[in-house]
């Protein structure tokens, strides 16, 4: 009995080694890595930019326009009008546009740009949250022309997990403002 009872000690301790023993993942940062920017000029009758060369181009009759970046389920929304003594009411849908976030962003930060020399004025808000739209932007003359801009991905807005990718495509937004050029 006495010898039974050992075989058993030793066959549960036999048992127990064989367990893998379970270490916490070491910390670690997720790695994405994005297409180098190279840029392209977009004209159209109205105006002209330069773009990400990583975007497609998707032109419609109208003057607006979307740039396509399948790889991060993202577009940039172009459109453009003309103003008819209804700058005012241009400008207050714009600014509607963007403050329509604010229910679900965390914040909406805005910053104005100004380029003197081509003629180009307008604002561009960095929507933080999970937004529907994570960037609005509008440029125009304040005479003839006036283009809104919005940033959307085609997946349920999660902060946390398109970050990444809508700092990438605000770069390409700030490009777009930056380069932004009237006909």
């Amino acid at each position: 009995m006495r010898r039974n009872g050992l075989l058993v000690l030793i066959f549960f301790c036999c048992l127990a080694a064989c367990k893998e023993v379970i270490l916490p993942k070491p910390r670690a940062m997720l790695r994405l890595e994005y297409p180098k920017v190279t840029t392209k000029i977009l004209t159209t009758p109205q105006f002209q930019f330069e773009y990400n060369a990583n975007a497609g181009v998707r032109m419609k009759d109208d003057g607006s326009l979307t740039l396509e970046y399948p790889g991060l389920k993202g577009a940039i929304f172009i459109t453009f009008k003309k103003v008819n003594g209804n700058l005012d009411k241009l400008l207050t849908d714009a600014q509607k546009l963007s403050l329509e976030h604010v229910v679900k962003a965390d914040a909406i930060d805005p910053s104005e740009f100004v380029n003197e020399s081509e003629k180009v004025y307008g604002m561009y808000y960095e929507v933080k949250g999970n937004a529907a739209s994570q960037a609005q932007f509008y440029v125009t003359d304040s005479i003839r022309n006036f283009v809104t801009g919005s940033l959307y991905f085609y997946v349920r807005p999660n902060y946390d997990s398109i970050y990444p990718a809508a700092l990438y495509l605000q770069n390409d937004i700030r490009t777009i403002m930056e380069s932004f050029q009237w006909k």
